[in-house]
């Protein structure tokens, strides 16, 4: 089994902290994010490399942090910076494209658990990797317990065997609280898919829009993660991941 840190993006919003630094490498309770999402997957056993598809930007201070990371985490698997060769928002491929890019380049033919290098959490993943090992195709959720706020959500609706029933991208009257994750299971079986999706000229960017389209043609399960859960995308939620996570 492999893991992929998404982390191409430019996060403009968080400028100018993002102007030199990649948000996955800004500090929060003094280790870069991007620690504290791998953190979650170090009891998962059987995985034998990492992959990090970031851009032209921050490529070489990737491959630098992946070097230190290595070092001091025991066992550590293999760690794979990827470039996308991107330089800003406007020639990017997109967090599906960048899956795709991976995949490809890389030859990945075995499982494949992909994070957000931007979304904190202190769940362990192990429990997902069992339950996909078993179910297939797989959606973290969170239960955000609250309508409102689930217009800046995917929202998900499953059945009593956890498979996901609907998807709706930040719907206008959303009726369930389970909202989308972006941490993903995909099965070797399933990743030849990826292809079919990018080749009928959908959407590359939003990764939540692959499950969106996986579902209605095969089985796709949700997994809810409990505890706390923080998508970094402002100042305001960085410096509550500092308070929390210090």
């Amino acid at each position: 089994m492999k893991i992929l840190v998404l982390a191409a993006g430019y996060a403009t919003r968080l400028y100018p902290l993002t102007k030199t630094k990649a948000k996955p490498l800004l500090e929060v309770a003094g280790r870069p994010m991007i620690e504290h999402v791998l953190a979650t997957t170090e009891d998962i056993t059987g995985v034998d490399e990492i992959f990090v598809v970031t851009n032209e930007k921050f490529a070489g201070d990737f491959e630098t942090w992946g070097r230190a990371y290595a070092g001091k985490r025991k066992n550590c698997p293999k760690i794979t910076v990827v470039n996308d060769h991107s330089t800003d928002d406007s020639n990017k491929l997109g967090a599906i494209g960048d899956l795709k890019l991976v995949i490809d380049s890389q030859r990945v033919n075995t499982d494949l658990l992909v994070l957000g290098g931007d979304n904190l959490f202190r769940a362990s993943l192990k429990p997902l990797a069992d339950f996909a090992g078993k179910h297939g195709t797989t959606l973290g959720v969170y239960d955000v317990g609250d309508l409102n706020e689930m217009t800046k959500y995917g929202a998900v609706t499953v059945d009593a065997g956890q498979r996901i029933t609907e998807f709706v991208e930040k719907p206008a009257n959303p009726h369930t609280t389970l909202a989308a994750m972006c941490l993903y299971y995909y099965p070797a079986s399933v990743l030849p898919r990826i292809n079919d999706y990018v080749r009928e000229g959908n959407n590359p960017d939003q990764p939540g829009r692959l499950i969106q389209w996986l579902y209605p043609r095969q089985s796709v399960f949700a997994y809810q993660i409990t505890g706390q859960w923080l998508d970094i995308g402002s100042f305001e939620t960085l410096e509550q991941a500092n308070r929390e996570f210090a």
